[in-house]
């Protein structure tokens, strides 16, 4: 008798592991990279969470470089084993026929929120929904220079005035770095395209001995800063922003910046492709919530009321229209995909 109750007692167990595992399985959910550290932070605390209380369905985030990004996604395509849903891709490389072969055509999906007022124009199109706009930019420590703060890219190559580490990013995307060098080197805005990579990479040879730190993530970027390994870097200026939230002494200048944005990018064969799409339309339906995450990264959201939910000092601190008329660079996004290929060989050959 008492081995028939232990049985019992061991069928039963099994029965609720299995029922379970059946309970897990069946869980709604979606799967989104992200750069990770305070960027998936905010996106999970204003934008998953409330996502999820909202439908029941759960956000599961990993965290992932760009370049990680684009290279798993394309693999995952090429072999038909595609584990991710979607991810934020970069406005540049989402008009680029690669991201075309390995995303899913969002425009059936954006015929919605067409032509809504609230929204900017392009905030939902084929290659993907605006995730925001921010900037790429030239962010310095305020209290280590004697003769005032610099304001240019000219101004971080000279050592002399603002003495220090230096700063620049290392990934598969070097247009922005071989920009700035072009900028230093006296090039007008009006005339940075096509970059010639020669000169820029001539102009970089003067500064790579101060060159203390090349970041891969956006999060090596602020822990860079945080250990005070460099002085000035090229930063994003989302990540520029998480210091000063933390009260670190960071200032940066709007007069040598990059305007970039992201887009959200459905992955051709997306497991969970429904989920995806609820998720992309909630974040273009609820201002509030692209509003809080602005306010925390500092960037511009798609929805005109969003912004205006901010606060006037987040706003303040946006690029302004007369910031990209007058001093911000706007990439040529089709001269850059179209030379992706040569500049990073190029910049690898350089790098090493």
């Amino acid at each position: 008798m008492k081995n028939r109750i232990e049985i019992k007692r061991l069928l039963l167990a099994a029965c609720l592991m299995i029922a379970g595992a059946g309970a897990t399985q069946a869980e709604e959910q979606v799967v989104i990279a992200t750069t990770g550290g305070a960027y998936d932070a905010a996106l999970r605390k204003f934008w998953f969470e409330p996502f999820t209380e909202e439908t029941g369905i759960k956000v599961v985030s990993i965290a992932a470089t760009n370049a990680e990004m684009r290279a798993k996604a394309a693999a995952m395509v090429k072999t038909g084993n595609v584990t991710w849903d979607l991810y934020p891709d970069g406005e540049i490389q989402a008009s680029a026929e690669a991201h075309r072969l390995t995303s899913e055509d969002l425009a059936e999906f954006c015929k919605p929120f067409d032509g809504r007022p609230d929204l900017v124009e392009d905030a939902c199109v084929g290659s993907g929904a605006r995730l925001f706009s921010t900037a790429t930019l030239m962010a310095y420590d305020p209290t280590g220079f004697k003769e005032g703060n610099p304001s240019s890219w000219a101004d971080m190559w000279d050592q002399t005035k603002y003495p220090g580490g230096r700063s620049f990013p290392n990934f598969d995307d070097p247009w922005r770095v071989m920009a700035a060098a072009l900028l230093a080197d006296g090039v007008p805005r009006d005339k940075l395209f096509p970059l010639d990579v020669d000169r820029a990479l001539k102009k970089l040879d003067e500064i790579r001995p101060a060159i203390s730190l090349w970041w891969k993530t956006g999060d090596q970027s602020v822990q860079g800063f945080r250990n005070g390994d460099y002085s000035i870097g090229q930063i994003w200026l989302t990540r520029a922003n998480t210091l000063k939230a933390e009260g670190r002494p960071i200032a940066w200048s709007k007069q040598a910046s990059f305007l970039v944005g992201d887009r959200l990018t459905i992955i051709k064969g997306a497991p969970n492709r429904e989920n995806a799409e609820k998720l992309v339309g909630y974040w273009l339906d609820h201002p509030e919530a692209q509003a809080r995450v602005c306010e925390e990264l500092l960037c511009t959201p798609p929805s005109r009321k969003a912004t205006g939910l901010m606060s006037p000092a987040a706003r303040a601190a946006l690029p302004s229209d007369k910031d990209i008329r007058d001093y911000i660079v706007i990439p040529d996004a089709k001269w850059i995909n179209e030379n992706a290929a040569m500049m990073l060989e190029r910049w690898n050959a350089w790098i090493r």
